[in-house]
């Protein structure tokens, strides 16, 4: 009777195709082209990389004359025939060929905190490792095992140096190492600064199968972590009546950039082959390789991840100017909202760009060919706000000649901007939020209720939450809106984004005027920077405008800006305002303490005197710095 069919299977350990299992039940080729059975868009890989082939129920693997060469557990190989458990690396990608589909893959890692009782471990520092100390190597014999060992070298530095994925670059190197020292189970485990958090690893059991967990001792990770000690116990044979063979063990670090940043643990039960120190020697040495080429990894796929991000930047339709961190962070979350039809509420100060950060959310969408409309809450009185909103019917009240569609409607397939929601009545909080819940609304004067289409968009300068605690606004509907919440930085907070702002502003209305302009003066952008922009990118767009209308030269300087940035901008140096602004704002301040000094400290008699609103005066006081010198001399009365 026979047993059950062999399905031969092909495991993605690593690389592009990770997880992924293949059937090698005919004739498959690796490669990138779209014509090959396993496509892998990888630049190391070549069209047609290689071919696993059946034949007689063997199954042989030939390369197809690839230009980056094609490795068995780390060897390269022009034709083999696979076993059971063998590591293929094609590229970035290390493929499991298994027989057994019943065995599934699972890179077992155990890290004890108490394992048995072990003999001492041989120590050796880096200073006493042969194969990172040029001069003791060159006084060695040069022996077969020696010769056999630099060969091994070459080969895996050749073949570990090309892979760009961290943990093809771990199975890739476990496998090699397989190869050269006697190990029967190892791991390979990279971990976080000198913590011991686990950031990868791959481990594998050859004498019990992939199931097998592999066994590491915390308290000799931390050791070889903290101390950089390459470790050897080199296990002696069971005595007769014994039961468990002896362990021989050797651990190394991997060290980047006088920094460690994991280990290689390797294992063995077989007594005619324990570690030796030349094992060790050869492990240190790979060790050495290795964490080049895992630091190497790591930079190709930070490099590769930030790309990704560049690419989505570029490739998102906005209108928003800026490359601060903040506002990186805005254009990637953009970026993820947009395909949905969720419902977005974008909150920040008045002047931040919220109807900017809206359009793009629109434009970068599923609808962007449909119509984007927009309605400002705080500008149309509640009466003609419904009307707005909704539409109306002809003869719903007396000046309703028509019939008339609202914004609602009007962005049938598009997306719908509110702004300024907080300031929407009661009554109309509740309409709105019936046409959220049922996507359906009625005319005014009407009586059929028409189906919508349509994405909302909402913003706000108000704190919505505090609002609902002061029931000012219906908590139902601030839920509605707030699916997903956006937060628009205040241009103080990404202020080193003011220079490129007020380039591009100034650009844009210099070719409005038809004025050349060769910039802005050092001492303006000093000025520009200086000031806290309370209004934000609203105040600072109308600031530049004023400067191109009113100047006269071919730069912006500190006398066409709005004289509150000169009235904030600290004296004294370089790179202030010219001397007639200091005057100017000195003589403010001379004015106001005067005026103080007569009203006796009040500041309502001291705006009489001055001819100048209180308010006014008040923020005269907060431009000037006046406030701490206020305090010192009513300290001092």
């Amino acid at each position: 009777m026979k047993g059950p069919a062999v399905q031969p299977k092909l495991l993605a350990l690593s690389g592009p195709l990770r997880k992924t299992e293949f059937s090698l039940e005919v004739t498959v080729c690796l490669g990138s082209a779209s014509s090959s059975a396993i496509r892998l868009q990888d630049a190391a890989v070549s069209p047609q990389h290689c071919r696993i082939a059946v034949e007689n129920g063997r199954f042989i693997l030939t390369d197809l004359e690839s230009t980056a060469g094609t490795f068995v557990n780390g060897m390269p190989v022009t034709q083999c025939e696979l076993d059971s458990g063998d590591q293929i690396a094609v590229g970035d990608s290390v493929f499991l060929f298994q027989t057994d589909v019943s065995r599934a893959i699972s890179n077992p890692l155990q890290l004890d905190d108490q394992l048995a009782e072990k003999p001492p471990l041989q120590e050796i520092h880096r200073e006493g490792l042969l194969y990172l100390n040029p001069e003791s190597l060159a006084a060695l014999p040069q022996s077969e095992r020696l010769s056999r060992n630099l060969s091994a070298l070459l080969r895996i530095s050749a073949a570990i140096g090309t892979i760009r994925d961290v943990q093809s670059v771990q199975w890739a190197l476990l496998g090699m190492i397989f190869d050269v020292i006697p190990a029967e189970r190892g791991a390979v485990i990279l971990v976080k600064d000198s913590s011991l958090e686990i950031l990868s690893h791959v481990a594998w059991d050859r004498a019990a199968g992939p199931d097998q967990p592999v066994h590491v001792s915390q308290a000799l990770l931390r050791k070889v972590i903290e101390e950089r000690v390459f470790l050897l116990e080199a296990g002696s044979a069971a005595s007769a009546g014994q039961q468990i063979p002896a362990t021989s063990v050797l651990c190394v670090p991997l060290v980047a950039a006088h920094s460690p940043i994991g280990i290689i643990y390797l294992e063995s039960t077989n007594p005619s082959t324990p570690f030796t120190e030349d094992d060790l020697q050869l492990a240190s040495a790979i060790a050495g390789l290795a964490a080049i080429a895992i630091e190497n990894a790591r930079q190709f796929e930070s490099l590769g991840i930030e790309n990704q991000q560049l690419r989505a930047q570029a490739s998102l339709e906005h209108d928003m100017v800026g490359r601060s961190s903040r506002m990186r962070e805005v254009y990637q979350f953009i970026e993820r909202v947009a395909p949905s039809d969720a419902t977005v509420l974008i909150c920040g100060e008045s002047g931040t760009g919220k109807e900017l950060a809206a359009r793009a959310i629109h434009n970068n969408s599923n609808r962007k060919s449909h119509p984007f409309v927009a309605l400002n809450c705080a500008a149309i009185s509640e009466t003609l706000l419904e009307s707005e909103l909704f539409g109306h019917e002809k003869g719903a009240f007396t000046s309703a000649i028509a019939q008339k569609k609202g914004m609602i409607e009007v962005a049938e397939g598009g997306s719908l901007f509110l702004d300024e929601i907080g300031e929407l009545s009661p009554i109309l909080q509740a309409k709105l939020l019936r046409v959220l819940q049922e996507r359906e609304f009625t005319r005014v004067g009407g009586t059929r209720s028409i189906k919508i289409n349509v994405r909302f968009l909402a913003a706000t300068n108000k704190d919505l939450q505090r609002a609902v605690k002061e029931e000012k606004f219906r908590a139902d509907l601030f839920h509605r809106l707030n699916v997903i919440s956006l937060a628009l930085p205040p241009l103080r907070e990404h202020a080193e984004d003011i220079p490129v702002l007020a380039e591009y502003f100034a650009a844009r209305y210099a070719k409005r005027c038809n004025r050349v302009l060769r910039g802005i003066s050092p001492a303006a952008r000093a000025s520009l920077q200086g000031y806290t922009w309370p209004g934000n990118v609203r105040e600072l767009e109308n600031a530049m405008e004023r400067a191109v209308v009113i100047g006269s030269s071919d730069m912006i300087l500190p006398e066409d800006l709005p004289e509150p940035l000169l009235e904030t901008s600290s004296p004294g140096t370089a790179e202030t305002p010219t001397k007639y602004h200091d005057a100017i704002r000195n003589l403010k301040k001379q004015l106001i303490m005067a005026a103080l000094d007569q009203a006796d400290g009040s500041f309502t008699q001291a705006a009489k005197i001055l001819g100048v609103h209180a308010n006014y005066l008040h923020r005269l006081i907060n431009n000037l710095d006046l406030r701490l010198a206020l305090k010192r001399k009513q300290g001092q009365l």
